[in-house]
């Protein structure tokens, strides 16, 4: 399903068609760094990891992380999206792109339409993120858009502190 179209952009639900796709994303070293290690090595585990982190979101809260393509071409490049994580009490805007869809301001560009589809069309009053403590890249991208951060926080069920950040239209 479409979800919106920003200047260069299409942002869809994934469908298990993707799970290629997905597995390249999950195997990605800065996935691993910034993210985790969800340890999938295939595509069967590419399409479980997506039941529970992607589908299920769509079915439970009407929304989650979605498919970035490329209008020029209809290139995969990478998710984003809104999520709602169990460590935090408001949705988040998240997102994760491979080495091909980095450093064009992609991330940017999906990000701050996700910041106003979830306020015009799902009434979010505020929208948090989250970053690894040592991404700059990422940091960049959230203050660029118009979020504030909040402080560094030991979440529950993370390993690691993340940089919370905030934002209100």
């Amino acid at each position: 399903m479409h979800i919106l179209t920003t200047a260069r952009l299409s942002l869809r639900e994934f469908t298990p068609a993707d799970a290629a796709f997905i597995l390249e994303l999950l195997s990605d070293p800065d996935w691993h760094r910034n993210i985790n290690n969800p340890n999938v090595q295939d595509q069967a585990g590419a399409l479980a990891w997506m039941e529970g982190r992607l589908f299920e979101p769509y079915r439970r809260h009407g929304h989650g992380f979605w498919a970035v393509e490329r209008l020029d071409s209809g290139e995969l490049i990478g998710m984003c999206g809104l999520f709602k994580r169990d460590a935090l009490p408001l949705p988040d805007v998240g997102y994760a792109f491979l080495p091909r869809g980095r450093g064009q301001g992609f991330a940017r560009e999906a990000a701050a339409a996700c910041l106003s589809h979830g306020h015009e069309k799902l009434g979010m009053t505020a929208i948090l993120a989250i970053t690894a403590v040592d991404n700059p890249p990422s940091v960049r991208v959230l203050e660029s858009i118009g979020m504030v951060e909040q402080g560094v926080e030991l979440l529950a069920g993370y390993e690691e502190p993340s940089r919370v950040f905030r934002w209100e239209p």
